[in-house]
């Protein structure tokens, strides 16, 4: 590449010399000296060689602030002097407008953040490089944020948005994120509203790769994970454009996430596609105007990765009732022919209908009871290294099911029918179900349901172009053939998607916690495929004399896999060096103390809680560590809020205690305790009592709060004054401090009708030791030296205190 163009080469440089700093945890000398030095370094040198074409500032920003999110359940954040690189490209005489991009440079504890999101940062760092040399001058500016909280649940961001001068101007951002380690950058979040932008990504991008699908399976919360886009979305009104790299999610947050396993190619196709995308909407003259263009949402998605359609989602309505309608008139004809038999095809046409649902249930049902089974035996996640086997155990038992009952049907409820009859009248119940599913789904707002209108209108099409063909003797296999052609689109299209979407979710069920059964979901969402698939094949069922070597083969391949899964031959993770997938156990070395009313410790303990990140728990790794046994399981102490543990995040309704461990250990003594002191007590108007605090500690805290039977929660000094209630009905509250940081203070306030003798409200502080001298106690260091190399084990200290007031 040229001094001017976009360097993957140069931008790897960036992106080596940030993972070569180390995990850079919020709070740490490695994120807030380190790496910021780093970056003002490189943008300084980018400063000292741009044109004179460009205007360069720099500024750093140390916010404090708070907000609520219901993100993870609900819960509150409160930040303190955390840290914001960022740098103004603009015309030499200023710009009144700007468009902003965003990436994060640090990382969770214990890995490097490749992906997440240090090659983001590097690109950025070579986007501006290449533009800053331009001397095509910009019309408006463009703002980098190279912020250092986003693994703090997004607290850099917001304290940018809500308080940076130069925030005003923004008028659309991009925000460059990541799922996995490389691959493509998928647009998986626009708007909200605002098509332009859209337009903006279809025109520029050079290798573009968007799915509006993605974004309502995002956006629809059945992912635990979130991005900046909320903030500035919520926080900014500000419309945007979310990226991110999803492929080999395995690795994504482990020690892995290496900057060699990023491809130099995928460097240079974010850097293309993101640089020209910025270029055109820096010299867009609707992005002065972006509110005036804010009218409804927009279809968008990729065909194969080659090209994107996109178009409003009102045109996309019309388009699919249309389309639905074709299909119900086309459908009441077949009917109406011949009137005399009018009620007798409608009976035929509607137990058709219901015997295709049926089918679909039984099938649904079956490989459920399967993938039960299977997770029951303790065979849980068997395809996590192996995806094959999800297809040949899950894949098989579907197709098979789903061919048995037609099968059946065919020989007991459909004797002596023409099987050219049953072929149309199994088609037209498709194509029912197809157009129902178009009109439901179009009428609830969902942007897929241009699906529904590929799996409507090319099989309507199809059928009417083949329809004679058929009733013309000797003319099956052109039947077969064109009828194979007129599925095409919408077959390969659907592989194509449903290939995205595997590739996306089966990494995330090593990570969705101990509560949700991974075969059960993985195997509900291969039925999905196979009924949508199959369902214009099903009429073949009826076509052909027999289906018996289909199911025979099929079943043997299923009792195959299933008897190898059962007897464990396929070990769920794998510590290959060249594509670890490995298993991640979270671990940490806690003190706990609990007081009682008058501030006397009734109880104390201390050990190791031990948690799987996925369905199987630990189980696996007992064997490994004979000391984790059923008599250690994790307690729950019911008078405490959260079971009175030190979760860093309130994600408790993912993880079932029974699949935690709390190793006994010796009490761990901080060099840099936390302190807690109650500031004053205070009655208010309306009886209400007011508690002021203040704490000082490490940079990560977390803060839980119970009020007691007959007390209320009724208003806080955090986010917007109104408290936010998790899952169960505690109360979480998210600390994280820069480098230094005064004293945190806070009040809550309290709702009493009548004096409690055991207290008003129970609040608990837990103080995590992410970095330095404090994080990891001998013998915590010894337990993880113990851990199998096929596993990811990150562990901290941390201290719990609980409190009655």
């Amino acid at each position: 590449a040229g001094p001017r163009d976009f360097s993957a080469t140069r931008a790897r440089g960036y992106l080596d010399n940030i993972t070569a700093i180390g995990p850079r945890t919020v709070g740490s000398p490695e994120n807030e000296v380190l790496a910021v030095n780093y970056l003002l370094e490189q943008i300084r040198a980018i400063e000292r060689e741009s044109t004179d074409a460009h205007k360069l500032s720099i500024d750093i920003q140390r916010p404090t602030g708070s907000f609520s999110i219901d993100f993870l359940g609900g819960f509150t954040s409160y930040y303190a002097n955390i840290t914001n690189v960022i740098v103004k490209l603009e015309p030499r005489n200023g710009a009144e407008h700007a468009v902003l991009s965003n990436c994060h440079f640090d990382s969770v504890p214990n890995t490097p953040g490749a992906s997440d999101d240090a090659v983001s940062c590097a690109v950025m760092l070579e986007i501006l490089n290449t533009l800053s040399k331009s001397s095509e001058p910009l019309q408006h500016a463009v703002i980098f944020l190279f912020n250092g909280a986003e693994e703090n649940i997004l607290q850099a961001s917001h304290g940018f948005i809500t308080q940076h001068e130069w925030a005003k101007s923004i008028r659309a951002f991009i925000n460059l994120e990541a799922a996995g380690v490389g691959g493509k950058e998928l647009v998986f979040q626009t708007g909200p509203e605002n098509p332009w932008l859209v337009q903006a990504y279809v025109v520029a991008a050079q290798h573009p790769f968007a799915s509006v699908v993605a974004q309502e399976i995002f956006q629809s919360g059945i992912i635990p994970a979130d991005t900046d886009f909320r903030i500035y979305r919520d926080f900014g009104n500000v419309p945007g454009i979310d990226l991110a790299f999803i492929e080999n999610g395995y690795i994504y947050h482990t020690k892995y996430d290496t900057s060699d396993r990023i491809l130099t190619d995928s460097i240079q196709r974010a850097g293309d596609n993101i640089l020209s995308v910025l270029k055109y909407l820096a010299t867009s003259d609707k992005l002065a105007k972006s509110f005036e263009y804010r009218h409804g949402n927009v279809v968008f998605f990729d065909v194969l990765g080659l090209f994107v359609l996109a178009y409003p989602a009102r045109v996309g309505t019309i388009m699919n009732y249309i389309t639905a309608a074709i299909a119900f008139l086309y459908l009441t004809k077949r009917v109406l022919q011949p009137k005399t038999r009018a009620v007798h095809n409608l009976k035929k046409c509607f137990t058709a209908f219901g015997l295709t649902l049926l089918s679909w249930i039984c099938t649904l049902v079956a490989v459920l009871i399967v993938a039960a089974f299977v997770s029951l035996i303790g065979r849980s996640l068997s395809w996590y290294t192996h995806f094959y086997v999800s297809v040949f155990l899950y894949g098989t038992a579907a197709a098979a099911k789903l061919i048995l009952v037609h099968t059946l049907v065919k020989k007991f409820f459909y004797k002596n029918v023409s099987e050219q009859y049953l072929g149309d009248i199994f088609f037209d119940a498709s194509l029912m179900i197809w157009s129902i599913a178009l009109a439901v789904i179009t009428q609830m707002g969902l942007c897929s349901a241009f699906i529904c209108t590929l799996w409507v209108a090319f099989p309507l099409l199809t059928k009417l172009m083949i329809h004679k063909e058929f009733s013309q003797k000797g003319a099956t296999m052109k039947f077969v053939m064109m009828y194979m052609l007129g599925m095409f689109v919408p077959y390969l299209y659907m592989m194509y998607l449903s290939w995205t979407v595997f590739e996306m979710f089966t990494p995330i069920m090593g990570r969705s916690g101990s509560e949700i059964l991974p075969d059960v979901v993985l195997a509900g969402f291969i039925v999905v495929i196979t009924m949508i698939l199959s369902s214009y094949f099903i009429n073949f069922i009826y076509l052909v004399k027999s289906t018996k070597t289909t199911l025979i083969t099929l079943t043997t391949v299923f009792v195959v896999t299933l008897i190898l899964v059962c007897s464990g031959i396929f070990f769920p993770y794998s510590s290959d060096a060249a594509n670890p997938k490995p298993k991640r156990v979270f671990l940490q070395h806690t003190s706990r103390r609990f007081h009682d009313l008058d501030g006397n410790v009734v109880k104390s303990d201390s050990g190791i809680w031990i948690n799987g990140f996925d369905y199987n728990g630990v189980s696996h790794i007992t064997p490994h560590v004979p000391e984790i046994n059923d008599s250690i399981r994790t307690p729950c102490e019911e008078q405490a809020p959260f079971c009175g543990l030190p979760w860093i995040l309130p994600v408790h309704f993912m993880f079932r205690l029974v699949k935690n461990w709390y190793l006994p250990a010796p009490e761990i003594f901080p060099r840099r305790p936390i302190h807690f002191k109650v500031l004053s007590k205070e009655l208010m108007p309306w009886n209400n009592v007011r508690l002021s605090f203040e704490v000082s500690g490490p940079s990560h805290m977390s803060l839980y709060v119970r009020p007691h039977e007959g007390s209320a929660l009724s208003t806080w000094s955090l986010g917007d004054g109104t408290p936010v209630a998790s899952l169960g009905g505690d109360y979480f509250v998210f600390y994280s401090h820069g480098l230094q940081a005064a004293p945190w203070h806070f009040w809550v306030e309290l709702t009493a009708p009548e004096k409690h003798s055991d207290g008003m409200v129970s609040l608990a502080i837990a103080a995590h030791y992410f970095f330095g001298e404090d994080q990891k106690s001998p013998q915590l260091s010894a337990l993880l030296e113990r851990f199998p190399s096929w596993t990811f084990s990150s562990g901290w200290s941390c201290t719990y205190d609980l409190f009655v007031f």
